[in-house]
């Protein structure tokens, strides 16, 4: 239904528009008595063959929402109940900010895929932090990013701000220093910058009474000295894992349009998959699998899921696989799970 009636009614409009509108439909409409529970029939699957325990946490499916959709935490409780066994939240910032200017968001539906320069728009933290302390039970990651106005120098201190005031409310951090459509961003990837950002955070968390779990959110476009540069850096610091991957420059794979080649952004969806697939397997094989990776990126199908586990990773994340597939896909991907452990 979603691909044949739902979805060809949605594309006729403008993507950023239409996301807006789906955020004010589901909230509206998960106030209608019984709902809630009639999507969970619909869209969950539960099997405790589904379940993963990692840094102490017990995830009823490995199936999780990617940062980027519920920028601001407004829906995760709502989205929760299509299925998904955990929700990444952000990116983001100390303070909020506007993003990029708009347009800033493109569909390319010959490929499955989406373009975006979003800038980490959000409303910043402490707004975020309101609607989390209404969280009912949901596994929530924390996305966490800098401003655009901080300094590349200066980046740790925005950092430190989210992980401080986001600690009482996340399962896990997610940092952010991959995403393409931040100037200078991905500079923080480098070997100084980085470590210095992780080990900040590594010494607030050891402070904490229970620590989190934090992630490093990677690039699709890092070649293998830079990858082994980071496994360096994640083992040195005593990080708990990798998110791979995040949004791609490269063009080389789509078909669509010409006129995207030049479309500045992050390219997500089934041109990324293969992409994100080397980047997993090279740092399972490299790294001997002494870490968790949550894989991400051009899950379309129950295959695709597969292939981010048999790759390397524990977990995965779905974005614009759930935006073009329907919701209908995580509880195909969990049933399939169950089939192939069988």
């Amino acid at each position: 239904m979603y691909r044949r009636l739902i979805k060809p009614i949605l594309f006729f409009f403008d993507p950023e528009k239409v996301h807006n509108f789906i955020f004010f439909i589901i909230k509206w409409s998960f106030k209608i008595p019984g709902l809630k529970y009639t999507i969970r029939k619909i869209f969950s699957y539960e099997n405790p063959k589904l379940e993963r325990t990692l840094w102490g946490i017990t995830f009823k499916n490995p199936i999780g929402l990617a940062a980027g959709f519920d920028k601001d935490a407004k829906l995760y409780n709502e989205l929760s109940y299509f299925g998904f066994g955990f929700i990444e939240i952000g990116t983001l910032t100390p303070e909020g900010q506007g993003g990029n200017v708009k347009k800033r968001l493109f569909r390319l539906t010959d490929d499955s895929a989406l373009i975006n320069r979003m800038g980490f728009n959000n409303q910043g933290v402490e707004s975020a932090i309101e609607r989390l302390k209404k969280n009912k039970n949901v596994i929530i990651g924390g996305n966490i990013g800098k401003n655009k106005k901080t300094s590349n120098l200066l980046a740790f201190e925005d950092y430190e701000k989210c992980f401080i005031s986001l600690f009482p409310y996340v399962d896990y951090f997610s940092v952010n220093v991959s995403s393409p459509n931040t100037p200078n961003l991905r500079e923080l990837q480098d070997k100084k910058p980085l470590k210095k950002i992780l080990m900040s955070l590594t010494e607030l968390n050891n402070k904490q009474i229970n620590k989190k779990p934090i992630l490093l959110k990677i690039s699709p476009d890092l070649n293998k000295q830079q990858l082994l540069d980071i496994i360096k850096i994640i083992e040195t610091v005593g990080l708990d894992g990798v998110i791979a991957t995040n949004t791609t420059i490269d063009r080389s794979q789509i078909k669509s349009n010409t006129s995207f080649i030049n479309e500045p952004g992050g390219l997500s969806g089934k041109p990324l998959s293969e992409k994100s697939n080397d980047v997993i397997r090279f740092i399972s094989k490299e790294s001997n699998n002494r870490f968790p990776i949550i894989g991400v990126g051009g899950i379309h199908s129950p295959e695709d899921a597969i292939d981010k586990i048999n790759a390397g990773a524990s977990l995965v994340q779905l974005y614009t696989g759930f935006i073009y597939e329907g919701p209908g896909l995580i509880k195909k991907i969990n049933k399939k799970l169950v089939e192939s452990i069988n």
